[in-house]
């Protein structure tokens, strides 16, 4: 593809190109630049792609995509042949342009699903896919855990990708004969405009709770990033056929906000008050949960593995989901059942011991909530909690995340989560002072220690369990890492469980012979 096929019906300011040549490679990131690639120059959380412009010329770029007005401290030389330069009003705009069309735009040759929301997009895109697939429309699915196409599941960075691995994907997608897509689609990507050009046939709003002020600054800029999914990225072809739909939770109070900003037509889902979809003859233990669920296509019965009332919301977002993209009611009933645990979400650590092993990814002040309030109803004696809070991460929710773990909670161990490079004492202190402001209240809590070492407070756990009680690690769910400092080491809760129980069992057994 040459330069000027690239740039067909992209927007720029100002064209200094001397040569319409070939273009091997699109990127933001100079450290990947090869002959013939274009470089884009993006403005980063903490470096400016700016500055870099002439180091990717040196590299055997092509040429560069700037922004107007910017040229950093290390300006581009004066163009000429093969030292192209193209300004554009937004870099991060024009990228993620730019990588459908060397991608030759595949998003464009799939039913896109996007699901928005503080917690609940994971296991909601696993029950998606699910259905989707029981149907027999081949979905591609992107996500926190992995990208998955066909059989291959791949490792992934974010949430959701920067553009050009985006988009890479999904042509992956197009060449296995994806037919659709469910994808996790991040605060931080509709921020940074990393589904730009992609149009959504279904975007789903799971819930709206504090995250991530660390990097919006505020929960109404938080909300706003979330509303570009159903503002700007939903499917307008003209046809009533195509238009796309809105799938949202009543019951969440930022609900009337989104249904006032949307123009698309909605579809809701709630357990609590009116809405399109809904729960009923509800029935939840330790095996899962089963009910009723009412739709516009009919009522029926609703049978998962999956473990508590949370878990009911994602359900019924996920079969909203289904009717949009015409899947039958045994497809949607069929792909619930096969979901039976999502990676790192309430995953069950099972070794015969005499008591539960729980480990999830809850890691704001609802999600620890909603785990362990649900955790409270199952366990027969004590529910003894294991977490901590990310370093370099908003503050703000540690103390309210201390004050749900002491609220539900018989015993507490606080320990480090991912504490990079703030002092991990500090993110402790931190959460404990939610912990000290309802002391004194007629609480469950009984005790709580305070142990940096991860693998310390799991070990100590679970040697305090006894028959009945129910242990649970949260924090970091599916992710095999743990950061301290700069460093990323290999760390895996559910191993680390498995492992401790297995030493405890070893010990019992020696002191019964």
């Amino acid at each position: 593809m040459t330069l000027k096929q690239l740039f067909h019906g992209i927007e720029f300011l100002d064209w200094k190109a001397f040569e319409d040549v070939e273009v091997k490679g699109v990127t933001f990131d100079s450290r990947e630049v090869g002959p013939g690639f274009l470089f884009v120059a993006v403005q980063g959380l903490q470096n400016d792609g700016h500055r870099y412009v002439n180091e990717a010329y040196k590299k055997g770029a092509i040429g560069a995509v700037m922004e107007k007005g910017k040229g950093g401290a290390n300006p581009p030389l004066a163009a000429s042949p093969n030292r192209n330069q193209i300004v554009v009003s937004s870099t991060r705009k024009s990228l993620a342009l730019l990588a459908s069309r060397f991608f030759s735009e595949p998003s464009k040759r799939l039913r896109l699903i996007g699901i928005t929301g503080t917690n609940g997009k994971t296991t909601t895109s696993f029950l998606i896919h699910s259905i989707t697939e029981a149907e027999g429309i081949p979905t591609g699915l992107i996500g926190s855990i992995h990208c998955r196409i066909g059989e291959a599941t791949l490792p992934m960075s974010h949430t959701t990708p920067e553009p050009v691995e985006l988009h890479r994907l999904l042509s992956k997608m197009v060449q296995k004969k994806m037919k659709a897509v469910v994808m996790e689609v991040s605060s931080h990507a509709l921020a940074l405009d990393r589904v730009w050009g992609c149009e959504f046939e279904v975007a789903i709003f799971t819930n709206f709770t504090q995250d991530h002020l660390d990097f919006h600054g505020t929960l109404e800029e938080y909300f706003q990033s979330k509303m570009r999914l159903f503002k700007d990225r939903l499917e307008s072809t003209g046809s009533a056929q195509r238009e796309g739909r809105a799938l949202l939770n009543v019951d969440d109070p930022c609900f009337e906000r989104i249904h006032g900003e949307t123009s698309r037509s909605v579809l809701t889902y709630a357990i609590d008050l009116p809405a399109d979809i809904k729960s009923d003859q509800v029935q939840m233990d330790w095996k899962g949960v089963s009910f009723t669920t009412r739709t516009p296509e009919g009522d029926f019965p609703v049978t998962s593995q999956l473990v508590g009332r949370h878990n009911i919301y994602n359900i019924l977002a996920a079969v909203g989901t289904g009717l949009l993209m015409g899947c039958s009611i045994s497809s949607i009933q069929k792909g619930i059942e096969k979901v039976t645990h999502v990676p790192g979400r309430f995953e069950k650590v099972d070794e015969g011991q005499g008591f539960g092993v729980i480990v999830d990814y809850a890691h704001t002040e609802d999600a620890l909530f909603r785990l362990l309030s649900t955790a409270a109803t199952l366990k027969k004696r004590r529910l003894i909690t294991v977490f901590g809070c990310g370093g370099d991460r908003d503050r703000s929710k540690r103390p309210s995340m201390g004050r749900v773990a002491a609220e539900w909670s018989d015993v507490v161990f606080l320990t480090s989560d991912n504490p990079r490079t703030e002092d991990p004492l500090t993110i402790l202190s931190d959460i404990e002072k939610g912990l000290l402001q309802v002391q004194g209240k007629q609480l469950r809590m009984q005790a709580f220690w305070t142990l940096p070492d991860r693998r310390e407070a799991i070990e100590r756990a679970i040697a305090m369990a006894g028959p009945g009680d129910l242990v649970v690690v949260a924090g970091k769910g599916h992710e095999d890492y743990q950061i301290i400092g700069n460093e990323r080491r290999h760390f895996d809760d559910r191993e680390v469980c498995r492992e401790m129980i297995r030493k405890r069992l070893v010990k019992t057994r020696v002191a019964g012979l």
